[in-house]
């Protein structure tokens, strides 16, 4: 999964022959699993049509302030457009945009919206050779980008007027790259490397039974991916689960009992900044595996259960530099438990969550938790889904590691 899947991405695009590549740039969105709308200039109808972009952006194209072949006049309200981007692309960003950008003249719709945006603004030039050396267009270059948008440069080749150099468009797979590379740079977990275990261990009784809990996994898969949206590099260690994940940064190890846990946790810890340790992991396991099928003969069957190895305490023993997160689940004594815990497996935080609250635990989408840290400052939320709550979490530590 990209950095960009889930992000509102507006594509604007001014009256160049390089019009012709945003057919290809918005299918690169769309597979980057990006939400993509186009404002276009009235010019640059003349070199793609909305109609292409309409059917591959799965959205309507804006192009003017209202709706002409509406008789209704719809208004296209170019403010909404650019609170609704999270990225505004202007590609090609011509020299007479970048003019008018530079000089607040708001003659058309796509310079509306580009004065009314809030988000990251990136502008990729393309232009003839000497238009592209014209001291007032390398004024405008640095204008904008001393206005706080970012230049995607324009590459040599073979231009559109049969000259050979500067000025054309970089390709849409470049535009896309460096967008991506460009958001990762800036996030605050970018070098970072984050272990996080998620979902139950199965303990075998036999070959065929097991002892278990109800956990999904959902909370961490959905802690991994907020980290990976903040950059960070992350090992997602998971017991058996339904949950699955694609995303470029998150590199998954299924495990299935506590003690396969234990060892793959063991095998990264001293390579991470951070640890979270979300998963449900078993108190207990048989004592004896039996390594045929219990045949069921008596009205009652007798384990002898034995204590698993203590993850988390044994990584609060080791830990250095690490910065280590634990879960508490807990029914009674919420508060007075979690920091006992906290304490004894010297943890820098913990996730308390109470199946007493409704609509927390396991399961569901939703979770109710309270952060407390080692310095016993305590963090209560109201009930959220799990995506809001694992931000919550990665906000709270993203402060801590740079405070």
């Amino acid at each position: 999964m990209s950095i960009l899947s889930g992000k509102n991405v507006l594509l604007g695009i001014s009256g160049g022959i390089a019009a012709y590549k945003t057919a290809s740039l918005v299918r690169l969105f769309i597979k980057s699993g990006a939400n993509i709308q186009v404002v276009m200039t009235p010019a640059s109808k003349e070199f793609i049509t909305p109609l292409t972009l309409s059917t591959l952006s799965k959205n309507p194209v804006h192009s003017s302030f209202t709706n002409e072949e509406d008789d209704n006049a719809v208004w296209n309200n170019h403010v909404d457009l650019g609170l609704w981007a999270d990225i505004f692309i202007i590609a090609p960003a011509t020299a007479n945009t970048m003019s008018k950008m530079v000089n607040g003249v708001c003659d058309n719709l796509l310079l509306a919206t580009y004065l009314s945006a809030k988000c990251p603004v990136y502008f990729a030039p393309a232009m003839d050779l000497d238009m592209y050396k014209h001291p007032s267009t390398l004024a405008s270059f640095e204008k904008l980008q001393r206005f706080g948008n970012t230049m995607i440069p324009a590459t040599s080749g073979e231009l559109a007027s049969g000259l050979v150099g500067e000025g054309r468009m970089a390709e849409p797979e470049d535009i896309v790259a460096f967008i991506e590379n460009d958001i990762l740079d800036k996030l605050p977990l970018k070098n970072k490397k984050v272990l996080i275990t998620a979902g139950p261990t199965y303990e075998a009784i036999d070959p065929v039974r097991f002892i278990g809990n109800h956990s999904s996994g959902k909370m961490g898969f959905e802690i991994a991916k907020a980290a990976a949206n903040l950059g960070a590099e992350v090992i997602l260690v998971t017991g058996p689960t339904y949950q699955k994940v694609s995303h470029s940064l998150i590199h998954v190890e299924a495990v299935t009992s506590a003690e396969d846990m234990y060892n793959e946790v063991h095998k990264h810890f001293k390579s991470v900044d951070v640890a979270i340790l979300s998963a449900a992991v078993a108190d207990y396991k048989p004592k004896e595996l039996a390594l045929q099928k219990i045949k069921k003969k008596d009205s009652a069957l007798t384990l002898e259960l034995e204590k698993t190895k203590d993850i988390l305490a044994s990584l609060g023993d080791i830990k250095s530099n690490q910065y280590l997160v634990g879960f508490a689940l807990e029914t009674n004594n919420e508060l007075e438990n979690a920091k006992g815990k906290l304490k004894r497996k010297n943890l820098n935080l913990i996730v308390l969550n109470s199946l007493q609250d409704k609509g927390a635990g396991f399961k569901g989408d939703t979770n109710k938790v309270t952060f407390i840290d080692d310095a016993e400052n305590i963090t209560e939320f109201q009930l959220k889904s799990k995506a809001e709550v694992a931000k919550d979490l990665l906000h709270k530590i993203t402060e801590q590691i740079h405070a």
